[in-house]
């Protein structure tokens, strides 16, 4: 007798065509930058073992060295090893901010399924040589600082390729709600890395980089083998980027009641030569009927790029400093082990879950992007004072103060380089030309990146004078990073009020 079909099968082929394709696309790019952040996240788990108390542990077997430092690696054993954590940090972020703006001018013009793959398995292996170190007994700063560099510039492949490829497959309609929901992965990643390299940080710490980096070289051959770059390579059909202005009011408030994403059909392609899905399907995008890719200058001067990318400049600083240092302040100053740090610090990232999805449903709900980003970083900035200086009056307090932080801290970061990059990509201006989503991402990013490497560089050199200054610092960064959203939030507000007195005056008609 046979049996009946799976009911998982069964939904599955319920569904429309291109919603499978659709899901399969936000889940493989879900899991490729998922893996991205999971192989970043190690080195902040890794640096309170680097330079540990060693005065707090068993006697130091080896009575002609330093009893404050016989357990710590060298070259990490002096006392500028924090700054020495500052240099392995920017050996990352500087490289990764460098290489994101050539980045997506390659992006645009090679396969994304091949670029974005091709990196995360160069980057597994750049990550799993670094813990390698430990297992080789290498103690030489420069072996350390070259493997930094070059995983920095090998994991810039991931942003612009994996947004591209949500970018080509979803409309303008609920993008914010849907990238908010994706862009998880962020989080997902930094807790899980943490979580990973923690279980060996105490006893091998080279496995909490060999391990991820087996992770992310296997998830990248996994998205060799699955990953649909467009709808039209598969028969599905395209979405619609932008509106006709008479359907469009208010900073993208729908006049109409309709749904952007509903115009496009759920079953087939939208095509005007009456070719099939069957045609589509056997042959792919040709390279003759794409258009020309934007350049970088002409990416600059999509409305809106400009202020967006120095914005997450700012908030990015904020962000990547807690990825950073996060545990080793915790470990400082409220005196938790290296494990109990790394898994208290997820906390934060769980904060910025929640927040990139209330993000992205209030701007998809009002139509302000800039205007949301804004409102979370003005909350952000009195919520950090008060996490240094009560946060750790007790573990109730820093576990939903770190949750709150983290919220405000990477909603708008998330916001802006998910829905606003996208939204950028496909501008109205470009008409219809959808080669521009990874330059523009990565104009975005790559600036946003400066400031990741420019936070955790002034941390290193900040925190000696004490964890009160970097937190001044990180305020600082949040107020200006508000401040340079001002014109667009204006613009934003002067489009609500118009909506509304052209809405009054019609009722009164």
């Amino acid at each position: 007798m046979r049996a009946a079909l799976a009911p998982g099968i069964r939904l599955l082929r319920a569904l429309p065509r291109d919603s499978r394709y659709r899901g399969l696309t936000l889940v493989l790019t879900f899991l490729c930058y998922t893996s991205y952040h999971l192989s970043r996240k190690p080195i902040s788990i890794v640096k309170s073992q680097l330079h540990p108390n060693c005065s707090a542990l068993d006697p130091n077997p080896h009575n002609d060295s330093n009893s404050s430092t016989w357990c710590s690696w060298a070259p990490f054993d002096g006392d500028n090893y924090k700054e020495l954590y500052g240099a392995l940090d920017n050996a990352f972020l500087v490289a990764y901010a460098i290489g994101m703006f050539i980045s997506g001018i390659f992006g645009e013009r090679l396969p994304l399924r091949y670029y974005l793959s091709g990196g995360m398995v160069l980057s597994g292996l750049f990550t799993a040589l670094f813990g390698l170190g430990y297992f080789w007994d290498i103690h030489v700063l420069w072996y350390f600082i070259v493997m930094q560099v070059c995983n920095g510039l090998v994991q810039t492949t991931g942003w612009p390729s994996v947004v591209a490829c949500v970018g080509n497959w979803f409309g303008k309609g609920k993008r914010g709600l849907i990238m908010g929901i994706w862009n998880s992965h962020t989080s997902v990643g930094n807790i899980l890395g943490s979580l990973i390299a923690g279980v060996w940080v105490s006893s091998a710490w080279g496995l909490s980089f060999i391990v991820p980096g087996i992770i992310i070289a296997a998830v990248g051959i996994i998205c060799f083998f699955f990953l649909v770059e467009y709808p039209e390579d598969v028969g599905c059909s395209p979405p619609l980027h932008h509106m006709a202005s008479d359907e469009e009011d208010a900073g993208g408030v729908t006049t109409n009641g309709k749904d952007p994403e509903a115009v496009t059909s759920n079953e087939g392609p939208l095509s005007t030569s009456g070719q099939s899905s069957t045609d589509h399907l056997h042959s792919p995008k040709e390279a003759a009927e794409e258009p020309e890719a934007i350049s970088f200058l002409g990416a600059l001067r999509i409305p809106g790029v400009v202020e967006f990318s120095l914005c997450l400049l700012f908030a990015k600083l904020v962000s990547y400093t807690f990825l950073y240092w996060l545990p080793l302040y915790i470990v400082n100053v409220a005196h938790f082990s290296a494990k109990e740090a790394g898994d208290l610090s997820t906390l934060f990232d769980v904060g910025g879950i929640l927040g990139g999805i209330f993000a992205g449903l209030i701007s998809d709900y009002t139509g302000g992007r800039a205007t949301t980003c804004c409102v979370m970083l003005i909350l952000a900035a009195p919520m950090l004072f008060l996490y240094n200086h009560v946060g750790q009056n007790g573990i109730g307090t820093s576990i939903a103060m770190l949750i709150v932080c983290g919220a405000l801290v990477n909603g708008p970061y998330a916001l802006i380089t998910t829905a606003v990059s996208a939204d950028l990509g496909t501008h109205e201006s470009l008409k219809g030309n959808s080669k521009a989503l990874s330059t523009v991402t990565a104009i975005i990013d790559g600036t946003g990146s400066i400031g990741a490497a420019l936070g955790p560089l002034l941390a290193g050199l900040i925190s000696p004078t004490g964890w009160n200054n970097v937190f001044y610092m990180l305020i600082a960064a949040d107020v200006l990073a508000c401040l340079l959203l001002t014109r667009v939030v204006v613009k934003e507000v002067r489009g609500w009020c118009g909506y509304m007195a052209r809405k009054r005056g019609f009722k009164e008609f």
